[in-house]
């Protein structure tokens, strides 16, 4: 098996409209971290998500660390954080000195278990970090709700959820007439990754989305080193190198104009997924709830406790077979880095525990043709059963 032959798991789709203003942002000489194009992108994706204001920065890390930041949290400030998501959500919490407390993930969507958030909010609680997982939402209302009583912010994470929806209002909890928003468009600010594997990629790249005028501005002051406006090189607090490029936007830009063929073709590629896979023994599929459209990010599957295989032992076969997959995230309760520091001994998130060591995704990226979804479907039914082989 040659690694050509090896389906790969996230290949991106670019157009010809990528092309054409890449090469505009080429020949205008604006390729660093001001231009046209890094303004309509900024307020393209923002108007996009229901957002008044964009702030491009140089990933989706970044864009998390931009927004703790600028809550000005105080040492030992607490912000709650699923157990069960990229080291990246504590990583800015911890940065900023403050102390990140976990919540364990529903078993079916892996989002934040909200029934168990209220539990977990304590005296320096600051603020809440929802994270859609895998393109399906977080039940917002609820943590709508639980912020507004503890007047707590909201740092939604949004990185894996472009053009994914849900449905406020679906219960007692949300109030007035149910309508559908999308994800990216909650709480004080909103954080998206542009990586490679995203719906919209810049290659690399992020952005903060905020309704307030004042807030947008510090954003922007901190994303450029918090150098003064009014004095170049003059700096009264510390801040961060996190500019995108008017390069990277130009390719964005392209995206966001067909976001929603990019989001029909993410839920159409996870529709078939769901058929072609069929009721698989021992195996669970990603789930849709009434409340949620989910882009279906990546399309995982997560293995029964009694399955005579784990993810890395499914992983293994299948890329045997010529399919490369990825694991699910570590819970962060059992990542080294941050049990060094003192966090999270002896908690447990079972929850977590078990998505980490018995989910794996499949290849989902918007390259993947009818040839491949067939290869990797038959390689799954070969080595799991329930269909053809």
């Amino acid at each position: 098996m040659t690694v050509d032959s090896v389906i790969a798991v996230n290949m991106v789709s670019l157009g010809d409209r990528d092309t054409e203003y890449v090469q505009q942002c080429l020949r205008s000489g604006w390729i660093s971290s001001t231009g046209p194009f890094l303004e309509r992108f900024e307020a393209g994706w923002a108007s996009t998500c229901g957002r008044r204001h964009g702030v491009a920065v140089s990933s989706g890390t970044a864009a998390l660390q931009l927004a703790i930041a600028a809550l000005d949290l105080h040492p030992g400030d607490e912000v709650i954080v699923p157990a069960f998501t990229i080291v990246s959500c504590a990583l800015a919490v911890v940065y900023q000195g403050a102390i990140p407390v976990l919540v364990d993930s529903d078993p079916e969507t892996g989002c934040l278990d909200t029934g168990q958030l209220e539990s977990r909010i304590g005296a320096r609680t600051r603020a809440i970090m929802p994270v859609h997982m895998y393109g399906h939402p977080v039940d917002m209302d609820r943590v709508v709700a639980l912020a507004d009583k503890h007047g707590l912010a909201i740092v939604e994470d949004a990185a894996e959820a472009h053009g994914a929806e849900y449905l406020t209002g679906h219960s007692d909890l949300g109030g007035g007439v149910p309508r559908w928003r999308r994800c990216g468009g909650f709480g004080e600010a909103s954080c998206f990754s542009f990586y490679a594997n995203k719906a919209v990629t810049t290659g690399e790249g992020g952005m903060v989305l905020v309704d307030d005028d004042r807030l947008a501005a510090r954003l922007r002051l901190l994303r450029n080193l918090a150098s003064s406006p009014d004095r170049r090189f003059f700096h009264e607090e510390l801040g961060f190198n996190f500019r995108l490029t008017n390069l990277q936007a130009a390719l964005g830009l392209a995206q966001v104009e067909r976001i929603d063929a990019i989001v029909a073709r993410k839920r159409q590629i996870g529709f078939e997924y769901r058929s072609r896979l069929g009721a698989l023994p021992g195996v669970a599929q990603p789930v849709e709830r009434e409340w949620a459209r989910s882009i279906f990010w990546m399309y995982g599957l997560v293995l029964a406790d009694d399955h005579p295989l784990d993810a890395e032992g499914l992983g293994k076969e299948l890329l045997r077979r010529g399919v490369e997959t990825r694991p699910y995230f570590l819970g962060l309760h059992e990542q080294p880095a941050l049990r060094k520091r003192g966090l999270f001994e002896g908690e447990r998130y079972p929850v977590a525990e078990r998505l980490a060591r018995r989910g794996l995704y499949l290849p989902s990226g918007l390259g993947l043709t009818e040839p491949e979804m067939d290869r990797v479907c038959a390689a799954v039914h070969a080595v799991l059963g329930g269909g053809p082989t």
